[in-house]
């Protein structure tokens, strides 16, 4: 039988040695092999590129019938916002996950196997970790996934190949928009980093925010992007303001990103500029009428009373002087 099926009296003695799991009373669950009286809260293993690991992980059923539980491996994966997830298909660790079965009698390797678990009951399912040659030194993260009875549980792999390994992460893309810092973390390196962060802004008359460092809830996988941000309330009224983000992890990764923001008083300020429109505008209005009126006043000035007379400065009418041909008796 490729594993081993162990009936015990009771929820009780079910759990004990195990670790630590929320299980519903007539529900399923699969945890790491104890390997002591606290267990394991995940699967740990280390070795060079070229060697095959051994390990096991336990399917609880407490029920009071059995059930039918397929377990695979998976590699690990983080969501773009950070968390943990697994990926639909695998390349890495979960590849190299295999269980024991059979095949034309013989006993084989296979990527997946159906183990049925009596009520209340454990069974201990063994698997192999095949390290290929040429692996790259460094964190490997998968899972062993288990699912059945509409259900899907998962234990942790944490795989480590032996040989140098690289903590590096940057910092890219710092923004501030709507009282928010975004920025991107990548994992440069082969380790899994959990990183910690400090804010800090000046602004033109000196310091607006300074955050002490803090961890991040996030475990970023080796060659992943995440997109994170933090929340800024009370950004100032009126102020250009630098931003710096500086970021570490164990083994030494560090990195630090910036951005540049003004901050403008966009009401105050329209405002403003409505209330100069509304001057220029009076302005424009009061100048055209002052020049309808002198183009009045320029016609008046140019139209003659009647009889071709303009009044002198005694009020009489004078005639206009005329032009007269002089008569020189030249001939043209």
């Amino acid at each position: 039988m490729p594993y081993a099926v162990t009936r015990v009296l009771g929820l009780t003695a079910l759990l004990l040695g195990a670790a630590p799991v929320a299980v519903a009373a007539d529900g399923w669950s699969v945890v790491p092999s104890a390997n002591g009286p606290e267990g394991r809260p995940y699967v740990y293993a280390e070795g060079a590129s070229g060697t095959v690991l051994q390990d096991s992980v336990s399917v609880l059923n407490p029920g009071a019938g059995p059930v039918t539980v397929r377990l695979r491996g998976a590699d690990a994966d983080n969501t773009a916002g950070g968390g943990f997830t697994l990926r639909e298909k695998t390349s890495d660790t979960g590849a190299w996950i295999n269980f024991a079965g059979r095949a034309d009698g013989k006993r084989i390797p296979v990527g997946s196997v159906s183990v049925r678990v009596p009520a209340h009951t454990r069974a201990d399912v063994p698997f192999t970790l095949s390290v290929p040659a040429g692996a790259a030194p460094g964190d490997h993260p998968g899972a062993i996934v288990a699912s059945g009875g509409g259900r899907t549980s998962a234990v942790r792999v944490q795989l480590r190949v032996a040989g140098p390994a690289l903590s590096a992460l940057t910092v890219e893309h710092v923004t501030v928009r709507a009282g928010r810092i975004s920025y991107e973390l990548v994992n440069r390196g082969t380790t899994v980093l959990t990183p910690e962060l400090a804010v800090h802004a000046d602004g033109a008359f000196g310091e607006v925010l300074d955050r002490a460092r803090r961890t991040l809830p996030v475990e970023l996988l080796p060659g992943r992007r995440v997109t994170l941000s933090e929340p800024w309330r009370g950004t100032p009224v009126l102020d250009s303001v630098d931003v710096r983000l500086t970021v570490t992890a164990a083994g030494g990764a560090r990195d630090t990103g910036s951005a540049s923001v003004t901050f403008v008083p966009w009401g105050a300020a329209a405002a403003a500029a409505g209330g100069a429109l509304a001057v220029i505008a009076a302005l424009l209005v009061v100048r055209r009428r002052r020049g309808s009126a002198t183009d009045g006043e320029r016609r008046d000035r140019g139209r003659l009373p009647a009889g071709g007379r303009r009044p002198g400065p005694d009020g009489e009418a004078r005639e206009q002087p005329r032009t007269e041909d002089e008569l020189t008796g030249a001939v043209s």
